[in-house]
This record gives C-alpha cells, structure tokens and sequence, in this order.
C-alpha cells in the first residue's frame, strides 16, 4: 500500500493573530505537538509556515518554528516596505502549492492553516481535483464566512476542546 504523503501551508500571522494575540481567550500553540499532531492526524510529512518578512529581534522565533519540523518561509519584500506593510503571505501558498501540482511533485492531499477568504478558490479547486484534506481554521469566529457552504468533512476549527488539548502549551507551573 502506497504511504499517504499530506503536506500542510500554514499561515503564520494568521495562526498567530487568531490564537495567542486574541483580546479574549487567547492561547499559545506548542509548535512540536502541533507538529506532531498534523503528522499523526492529518499524515503530514511536510508543513510549511510561511511568515511575512524576517526581523532581527524574532530569531529566538524562527528557530523554535524549524526545531519543531516545519519548513520556514519568508515573504519577500522590498527593504524600503519593511514596517509599512504586512505579511501577506496568502499568494506565496497559493503559489507554491499550484507549483507543485503543475511539477507534479509527490504528495497526495494539502491541509490548509488559516481562516483566511484568500483561500477560498484554491480550496474549491483541490477539493474538485481530490487534491484536499482540510482547513484548520484558528478561531471559528473569525474565519471567512466564504467557507460556510464547505462541507464539514473539509474543515475543522483549532479552538475545538479535543484539538486544543492536544496542541496547546502547556504553562510550567512555579514550584
């Protein structure tokens, strides 16, 4: 039997706006259980998290996001734009992901991290070329509501009691 070789594009700032910048219950991702989370459950055996541009005061960041086992990807920007725009790393997926149908590149199904409307055409396109696993949506509130006729089969919501359990950091209690 052939090995099912998902590979999941997870947008950063979106990720991270919708979980541990929330003005109400906001919460942390543990990047290794979410990691292996996506592997065990999704069998992803490439994630890539894609963020807007690298600053020098995030490298703790990016380190701890390449130690967990994603491939790290940079916007590009031109250096007179840095600060004056945002990541806006929605057409660098889109871009990659359509790279590697047009190579033909190995891997079965995309899972898809983000509750972004970007999205929406690339969704319908995989999932019409049985191309899609699921979007995990970070926050069901601010998720696009250009998703709502999706079947459920197709998305998840990373807030879920189950889900959160298993990917949350877990705060070391003082002694």
């Amino acid at each position: 039997m052939n090995k099912v070789n998902n590979l999941a594009f997870i947008d950063g700032q979106n990720l991270y706006m919708n979980t541990a910048k929330k003005e109400i219950n906001s919460w942390e991702i543990d990047l290794v259980r979410f990691r292996i989370y996506l592997e065990k459950k999704y069998n992803v055996e490439k994630a890539y998290y894609f963020l807007g541009y690298v600053q020098e005061k995030n490298q703790e960041l990016y380190e701890k996001i390449q130690n967990a086992g994603f491939v790290l990807l940079f916007r590009e920007h031109n250096p007179a734009m840095i600060g004056k725009k945002k990541g806006n790393v929605d057409s660098d997926i889109i871009f990659l992901i359509m790279k590697k149908l047009y190579k033909k590149e190995a891997f079965n199904k995309v899972v898809l991290v983000s509750g972004d409307g970007d999205y929406k055409q690339l969704v319908d396109f995989l999932i019409e070329e049985k191309r899609f696993e699921k979007i995990l949506f970070p926050d069901k509130k601010f998720a696009s509501s250009l998703y709502k006729k999706l079947g459920s089969e197709y998305f998840d919501y990373l807030e879920n009691k189950d889900i959160r359990d298993k990917i949350e950091l877990k705060k070391k209690r003082a002694p």
